[in-house]
């Protein structure tokens, strides 16, 4: 029997080389800012709310090719793709959630956040209390004060470690940027799998069994609500990547639940290590508008800080979104995902959105 095997492709890319590129940068130019401007006249004038938008209702007849490429670069490229140059500031926030729902739609289908059906998610900090809010759990015996959900944690202004979020792509458009800090950092998920075969292949096979995750916080009121799902998974030669840290250690808190091995944690502190030397950083400015493939790509965000008074408070609005040219996903992913096919609707918390 054959362990496993680095994967080859354009989504194998180390951070040093990303760095230098700009084959993630598609700028916006003028023809397609006024092409954007239309599509959002369009929709307004057909009374259409921001949450009921569409792609029949906001028409892109040329922007819709390059947004094609965007979603075959997502999948069958490097996995990340920044859209630079939208003038956030002349548009009312309802606008600028219209036009960034109407891009979305005609990349794929949003999903929902959280149990409350959420659509689009304002990504900022909201206070000392997210956690109340978002889901904490007093932290393990020994240990002083609370442990935050990923979701919680998310909606503060500390940093976030690598991690995947819960669909095909998440899209983040930055319409304010903090005073200091939010850096975001991006890692190749194939490349951290791949130098990990090189140096502790034991290490890599321990990663594609089984480890327990919590749904608390978006899913569940309680951690107690536990799945099994490896962290490295290989369907038709693409790699697919899911991990939160965060998920696995309030797993870890749960009466029943097995043990980390000491393999796993040593394999989980490796991918840890790697991710942060194989990364990348890019500070989303306004304007600026992030999709990555979660399904290879890792992301983190440095810990911020906001300046109110000079109008310097972090402000991203995020997208699930269901691709339609999605690759298959490995066998047992159906406790997380639902439908595993090539191109199925998928992800999102409860209900997936309607078409």
């Amino acid at each position: 029997m054959t362990g496993p095997k680095p994967i080859a492709g354009s989504a194998a890319w180390r951070g040093d080389e990303m760095a230098r590129s700009t084959r993630w940068l598609r700028p916006l130019d003028e023809r397609a800012v006024e092409e954007i401007d239309a599509a959002l006249r369009a929709a307004q004038a057909q009374g259409v709310p921001w949450h009921e938008t569409t792609r029949d209702c906001f028409p892109l007849p040329t922007l819709a090719a390059m947004l094609a490429e965007v979603a075959r670069e997502l999948e069958d490229g490097g996995g990340l793709v920044t859209l630079r140059g939208l003038p956030v500031a002349r548009y009312a926030p309802e606008e600028l959630r219209q036009i960034w729902l109407g891009l979305g739609c005609h990349l794929g289908q949003p999903v929902f956040q959280n149990r409350r059906g959420e659509l689009m998610r304002e990504i900022r900090d909201e206070g000392r209390d997210v956690g109340e809010r978002y889901g904490q759990i007093p932290a393990p015996a020994g240990e002083p004060g609370v442990v935050l959900s990923s979701y919680a944690r998310t909606l503060s202004n500390g940093r976030l470690r690598f991690h995947t979020d819960r669909s095909d792509v998440v899209g983040l458009l930055c319409a304010r940027q903090a005073k200091t800090g939010g850096v975001s950092k991006l890692a190749s998920a194939v490349a951290v799998h791949n130098e990990m075969l090189a140096r502790r292949p034991d290490l890599a096979a321990v990663l594609y069994g089984d480890v327990y995750r919590s749904r608390f916080g978006e899913e569940a009121d309680h951690p107690d609500v536990v799945y099994p799902l490896p962290i490295f998974g290989v369907r038709d030669g693409k790699l697919t990547s899911h991990y939160s840290l965060t998920y696995i250690e309030i797993a870890q808190m749960v009466p029943g639940v097995p043990a980390l091995s000491a393999a796993q944690h040593e394999a989980i502190e490796l991918l840890m290590t790697l991710a942060e030397e194989l990364a990348f950083a890019t500070r989303l400015e306004p304007g600026d508008m992030q999709f990555l493939n979660n399904h290879v790509i890792y992301h983190a965000r440095t810990a911020f800080e906001d300046d109110a008074a000079r109008g310097q408070v972090r402000l991203l609005y995020r997208l699930w979104l269901s691709m339609p040219n999605s690759r298959a996903l490995p066998a047992g992913h159906e406790v997380l995902w639902g439908s595993t096919g090539a191109g199925a609707l998928r992800g999102g918390i409860g209900q997936v959105a309607a078409p």
